[in-house]
């Protein structure tokens, strides 16, 4: 293993708590203990021989292991050679994935690759038999950060050593970046892509606080908030998340940290405003690959010392402003234009978009070859400066050497995770995707099924224009008689309860729920297994519920309605 020489030879700095690489793992395996622990209590009404959907329907026997586990690696194969049935293993691996993850969160020697290893494989193996309810994108973000979180980790095989930081963590932090830039423009990109009236008007915001699945009690307050305000949200999300994530690879250090604390900001708003389970927190923790080391430390007496004796060089930090100055120019001038910004006499801020689709489409193919020059420039860039730190700050032939080769090493894994990803990254335009090299295509092919690089794109369409659609289950003894509603946990139903804050917690169910009520249920097989589960009275599904208001004995008749919610007024 390659050790770097002590900090302070390498940073002005004394350590108060972690590096980027560092705080990077410690937020990692919090995100795998949310998402395990949220996951491991409804496993039994979700997967379990009497729940929604039963693991053991899609694990049909008959085939040989080997085959059995290409077709659909997932650990859960081995339950038999352990004495365990399909849902004994989910349970065991959901366990095991929130017990390692736990461990790995208060004992930092443990946040090594082989850790990290097993929780991929963990969460991997859950959702290959999670079928719908593991199908949101952050769970497949959650897979390709855990797989680039198995290269960022140290090796670390003797554990009484202290944990050491080298040169080419650069690199692998750089993956991350990457990773962030291109979820978070795709999120920018399919919101337009998509011919949206609401995104194409500015009024998404009108509807979102009320459609979402599960708002928080702030929604409401959010919800009654101006429309030329709301207006201007979009406007200021749509800039975030498609221009602003270019200074993701900005050498100047300010331009960087304000894209930081753009997407901090968007995150903080949907947090406070909706109730989006881990996915908030896994993008923070993607974010963190936009810092330095020097936000993790202070500078020390002679840091500051050295620092006042030999000055900034004057021509640099010139230019530096002067770029600063252009970019942020660039941004604001084209922001007003392009969203026709107007101060009006009141003080309020009108907004509309003043480019067609026709315009969107002949940019696209050019902005997304942009951002995968951008993208292998900025590599590079990172490449050869940590090949000059190498031969700089390393002292004999044979130290050199070896962290030479751990840097090529860890360059060719970044360039390949590169490459395959412009095959999903390109699909945000369909002409361009077309000219993706046919080498690079099989690539990614051949591990497609491992989600190690995946498409993104959030919101794609506002859903509940008009109002929220909103399903609600009953029960009654008689056609004729009493309905006694089913009320779940979470989600919107019960006009008398407050919404809650529930994230980063996900209750499965009640989102499965907010999807059911946008289709038929022709469309939402597993809905048909819900009511023959309440039918049948089965405790595991109950348990997924806030009350069952048949104690006694199931219910003869089950009926769904399908209701149109709408967020009141304040005297309502």
């Amino acid at each position: 293993m390659i050790r770097r020489p002590p900090r302070s030879t390498l940073f002005p700095y004394t350590t108060l708590f972690r590096s980027p690489r560092d705080t990077f793992l410690y937020l990692m395996s919090a995100v795998y203990l949310f998402a395990f622990g949220s996951l491991y209590y409804q496993v039994p009404g979700l997967y379990g021989d009497n729940g929604i959907l039963p693991a053991k329907l899609i694990l049909k026997p008959g085939k040989t292991m080997e085959t059995s586990f290409a077709e659909r690696p997932t650990l859960v194969w081995f339950g038999p050679f352990l004495g365990l049935d399909v849902q004994s293993m989910v349970e065991f691996v959901s366990l095991f994935g929130l017990s390692l993850s736990f461990i790995s969160l208060v004992i930092v020697k443990l946040r090594d690759t082989l850790c990290f290893a097993v929780l991929w494989i963990l969460y991997m193996s859950l959702y290959q038999i999670g079928q719908t309810f593991l199908w949101f994108q952050w769970d497949i973000l959650l897979l390709e950060a855990g797989f680039l979180t198995i290269v960022v980790a140290p090796f670390n095989l003797m554990k009484w050593r202290p944990i050491a930081q080298y040169h080419h963590d650069r690199i692998k932090m750089w993956m991350v970046r990457w990773l962030l830039f291109r979820f978070m423009f795709a999120s920018g990109v399919v919101k337009l892509t998509s011919i949206c009236p609401t995104w194409w008007q500015l009024t998404a915001l009108n509807y979102h606080f009320e459609s979402q699945c599960i708002p928080t009690p702030l929604a409401w307050y959010a919800h009654h908030l101006p429309e030329w305000l709301h207006k201007l949200g979009v406007v200021g999300t749509l800039v975030i998340e498609i221009p602003v994530p270019f200074l993701f690879f900005s050498p100047i250090r300010s331009l960087k940290m304000f894209s930081f604390y753009c997407q901090i900001l968007l995150q903080l708003l949907i947090v406070l405003s909706g109730n989006f389970c881990f996915f908030n927190l896994l993008t923070v923790v993607l974010c963190v690959s936009l810092l330095d080391e020097k936000h993790f430390a202070v500078p020390s007496k002679k840091a500051k010392h050295g620092a006042l004796k030999e000055g900034e060089s004057r021509i640099v930090c010139f230019v530096s402003r002067i770029l600063e100055f252009f970019v942020y120019s660039l941004l604001i001038y084209y922001t007003v234009s392009l969203f026709s910004l107007k101060l009006m006499p009141d003080f309020t801020i009108e907004s509309r978009i003043a480019f067609t689709n026709m315009d969107l489409h002949r940019v696209l193919g050019k902005t997304l070859q942009a951002s995968i020059y951008v993208g292998a420039i900025s590599l590079i860039g990172v490449v050869l400066v940590t090949l000059y730190n190498v031969f700089k700050e390393r002292n004999g032939i044979f130290q050199k050497l070896r962290a030479t080769v751990a840097t090529l090493f860890f360059t060719a894994i970044a360039f390949w995770i590169f490459c395959i990803s412009t095959v999903p990254h390109s699909t945000l335009d369909p002409e361009f995707n077309s000219h993706v090299w046919p080498t690079v295509q099989r690539w990614h092919n051949n591990f497609d099924k491992y989600h190690l690089v995946n498409s993104y794109g959030l919101f794609r369409k506002m859903t509940g224009v008009g109002g929220r659609p909103e399903v609600v289950i009953e029960g009654s003894d008689s056609v004729k008689g009493v309905w006694k509603e089913y009320h779940f946990l979470y989600k919107p139903g019960n006009l008398s309860r407050m919404p809650p804050f529930v994230a980063p917690h996900q209750p499965r169910l009640d989102w499965q729920m907010w999807f059911a009520a946008l289709s038929s249920y022709q469309q939402n097989s597993w809905f048909v297994s819900l009511v023959n589960r309440l039918l049948t009275g089965q405790k595991e599904v109950l348990d997924l519920l806030a009350e069952n208001p048949f104690p006694n004995k199931p219910p003869t008749y089950i009926r769904a309605n399908l209701y149109i919610y709408q967020i009141g007024r304040a005297h309502v």
